[in-house]
């Protein structure tokens, strides 16, 4: 699995093709859940299945949550010590859906912050069956992200994409903001691994 990104101060910004499941080495992974925190599909039923039944058995007691929350459980079965769950937005439904998609990699950040994580892995929240359009959605998670950074403790923050297409819109993201717009601000530099 090779890395590109960024870094901000002592934090890499990283953007693999991968398996959000085989995470080794990153303290938490987010999960694209539902509002009640079920396996269903995508990000979610991958997680729950790699994770095994005691995901579930937490999550049933922490739903039902809202869209932007972020609530974290233990990782069970998974190769990560947490599983941060974050609701997104439904896109043209949940309003308004940059707010909303925003405050999921915010909460998600503090929380893990919080809980002592120095890395983190997002897959790509809400542009699955809840329909937000990938480069819309990657401009505010990279936006949100860089926006924050850098955090005390948090050494690392991955984007784990499914396809190589989609690793690629979020690396053109990234190195915009890094480097076209100024909005990521001074410290930005891009790196390649």
């Amino acid at each position: 699995m090779s890395a590109a990104g960024a870094a901000i101060g002592g934090t890499r910004l990283e953007c693999v093709q991968g398996d959000i499941t085989r995470q080794a080495g990153v303290d938490a992974v987010v999960n694209a859940a539902n509002a009640a925190l079920m396996p269903g599909g995508g990000v979610a039923g991958a997680l729950h299945r790699a994770a095994g039944p005691g995901l579930y058995a937490e999550c049933r007691q922490l739903a039902p949550i809202r869209p932007g929350q972020a609530v974290a459980t233990g990782a069970h079965e998974l190769p990560n010590r947490w599983v941060i769950h974050c609701l997104g937005p439904v896109y043209g439904v949940d309003r308004p859906e940059a707010v909303l998609l925003a405050a999921c990699y915010r909460h998600a950040l503090r929380l893990a912050q919080e809980l002592g994580a120095r890395s983190i892995a997002f897959p790509a929240i809400s542009t699955g069956i809840f329909g937000y359009p990938k480069q819309e959605a990657a401009e505010v998670a990279w936006g949100e992200v860089m926006r924050l950074l850098p955090l005390p403790g948090i050494e690392l923050v991955r984007f784990v994409l499914f396809t190589a297409a989609d690793r690629d819109l979020h690396l053109r993201v990234l190195a915009a903001l890094a480097t076209g717009s100024g909005a990521a601000g001074p410290g930005v530099r891009r790196s390649t691994e």
